[in-house]
């Protein structure tokens, strides 16, 4: 039998304009999927690289959904319906949104699919499927199968040697859907199956794709230690919490780590303690990124704007922030309330969601009212700061520090910064920030 998995692109046009292959990595739960379907002919669809063919001899259609992608993701299901084609749905807005997608679907599954895609194969071969199936319990991270990375189009990604090491997060921040998809405990696969996943790519430069690799500093070291004799580079997404740990940084290093991720969020203490995210210290942010620079790490910083302490003032100082601070790259976003975590139910219950058009909620539009400026302020001025950070002047003085700070990481950084560049003024153009806008001055663009 034949199956197509299908990961959505996102529906704005611009979107695609952002994506460009140096931000290009796969996503996983696709190619784990087709492993867990030895019997079948599997193919596998990521439309931000390659279209659907709709008119393919398909079995059995899956896909796999966020919440900026639903709307997408509703369409491709009706069509392939529309010809009798039967639909499963998966991933994090459908979790939260079962119903809402049940109307778009034959079946959909809820939470992580490894501990039920065996029933919904046997009911579908049976013509019985159940509408919605939930695992009874957590999968076991051990002796999970390969990701049949075989089925990736490699021209089309950065890189296609990415993996995931554990799921789930311990702290619960209000605006994070992974707590709730992948639950509060902290799930680690076997440091031995890592390492021999690793092995099995013959890849000298990995991308691990957990949201927090030092989730667990214990697990870390040992990891980190195991990474040592196999000669890699690496990056990752780790909390800040890192940079407490002088072993930790020091094995991070050893072990090949280049450039990490981390999610300061906010330079506020009330901000982020409004979301639930008190382990991120404020005061200790400057230090953080040193440390790491000692260690050879190059740190991309992401900052949200539209916290209910976020005045019109945030974007100018945030931006100061990320340059004095030196940073090598940064991300700006806008605080979004999806499906199923507590900042949407605390939105909803104030009346302040203006918008449920999912295909908004990919943290560039304000889809709901802040309280210190109007949804047009915050999206203005997430937007300057983009422009900003990326302008040609602010590229070139980050890089003349980082050459002689780290010069093996400069060309990546610099094929990066330029691409960021590139993105930025193609999806937002070069017009400077109008003071009657923003309200908070008026700041031109290069």
């Amino acid at each position: 039998m034949k199956l197509m998995l299908i990961a959505p692109t996102w529906e704005e046009a611009h979107r695609r304009k952002m994506k460009g292959k140096a931000f290009r990595l796969p996503q996983l739960a696709l190619p784990l999927i087709a492993a867990l379907t030895p019997e079948w002919e599997v193919s596998l669809v990521d439309e931000n690289v390659e279209d659907v063919d709709f008119e393919a001899d398909v079995d059995l259609v899956g896909i796999t959904t966020m919440t900026a992608t639903a709307l997408r993701a509703y369409t491709i299901a009706d069509r392939f319906r529309a010809r009798g084609v039967k639909v499963v749905m998966g991933g994090i807005h459908v979790s939260a949104l079962p119903h809402e997608a049940l109307q778009h679907a034959d079946a959909v599954v809820v939470g992580e699919a490894e501990g039920c895609w065996h029933r919904v194969l046997e009911d579908f071969k049976r013509g019985q499927m159940r509408g919605i199936y939930r695992s009874e319990r957590l999968p076991d991270m051990a002796g999970q199968p390969l990701p049949r990375r075989d089925l990736l189009n490699e021209k089309a990604y950065i890189i296609t040697s990415v993996l995931q090491v554990a799921r789930g997060c311990p702290f619960g921040c209000s605006f994070c859907a992974v707590s709730y998809f992948f639950g509060r405990r902290y799930r680690m696969r076997p440091v031995r199956e890592v390492i021999a996943e690793i092995r099995s790519m013959q890849a000298k430069f990995v991308g691990f794709l957990d949201d927090n690799i030092v989730g667990d500093h214990r697990y870390a070291k040992e990891l980190f230690q195991a990474l040592i004799p196999e000669r890699i580079i690496w990056v990752g997404q780790a909390s800040s919490t890192i940079a407490r740990d002088d072993e930790l940084l020091r094995l991070a290093e050893k072990s090949g780590c280049k450039g990490l991720f981390i999610g300061f969020e906010s330079l506020s203490d009330e901000s982020l303690g409004e979301v639930g995210k008190r382990f991120n210290r404020v005061q200790e942010y400057r230090e953080v990124i040193q440390k790491l620079h000692d260690h050879g790490i190059a740190v991309e910083g992401a900052f949200i704007f539209g916290f209910d302490h976020d005045d019109p003032g945030v974007f100018e100082r945030t931006l100061e922030f990320a340059k004095k601070s030196k940073l090598d790259l940064a991300q700006f976003g806008i605080l979004t309330p999806l499906p199923g975590t507590p900042l949407r139910a605390k939105l909803e219950w104030e009346g302040r969601i203006i918008s449920n058009d999912w295909a908004k909620y990919n943290i560039g539009h304000a889809v709901f009212r802040p309280k210190q400026m109007t949804p047009e302020q915050l999206e203005e001025g997430m937007q300057w700061a983009w422009r900003e950070f990326y302008s040609l002047p602010s590229i070139f003085l980050r890089l003349m520090r980082l050459g002689r700070r780290m010069p093996l990481t400069f060309l990546p950084l610099f094929i990066i910064n330029a691409s960021y560049h590139k993105m930025v003024y193609d999806a937002y153009g070069r017009r400077g920030w109008d003071r009657t806008v923003s309200g908070s001055g008026s700041l031109g663009s290069v």
